[in-house]
């Protein structure tokens, strides 16, 4: 029962830390961000398994996180309140071809990055072509362009 109980600790501890730093920190993972969770994992095995590393515990631990994570997916499906705060929400951070910093700023998001994704998707050079970016829960950056009319 203590594995049970270290591993639901972890696993609502990692989801505020990673609810916390926000929908980017997983959206777009650089090489670093991947060494970082591979680091993190290293790190809380010890705190998860205690003093027993039987195959039994590994499998209870495995186990009882996917269970966690099933039973959140479900409280999303019927609570708009707590998927909300689990996912986020999606987030315009440039209308009509102007940068709104403050909300750039909070989700750590750069010009660089907003163009990127514009070069990707659209072929697009400059911030003024993008109607709209909007960083979506899953941390990618939907592009809007403008009518080429305009």
């Amino acid at each position: 029962m203590e594995s049970v109980i270290r591993a639901a600790c972890i696993y609502g501890a990692l989801l505020m830390l990673f609810r916390l730093t926000g929908n980017r920190s997983l959206g777009q993972i650089s090489t670093f961000d991947f060494v970082l969770l591979l680091i993190i994992s290293e790190a809380i095995q010890n705190g998860m398994v205690g003093n027993n590393y039987s195959l039994t515990n590994a499998f209870v631990l495995v186990i009882t996180l996917v269970l966690i994570d099933f039973v959140l997916s479900l409280v999303k499906q019927r609570s708009r309140t707590v998927d909300k705060w689990l996912e986020g929400m999606p987030v315009v951070i440039v209308e009509h071809g102007r940068p709104l910093r403050e909300r750039m700023d909070r989700a750590r998001v750069a010009d660089d990055d907003v163009l990127t994704a514009a070069r990707l998707l659209h072929g697009l050079e400059r911030m003024d072509q993008v109607k709209y970016a909007v960083l979506e829960r899953s941390g990618e950056i939907s592009i809007i362009p403008r009518d080429k009319a305009a």
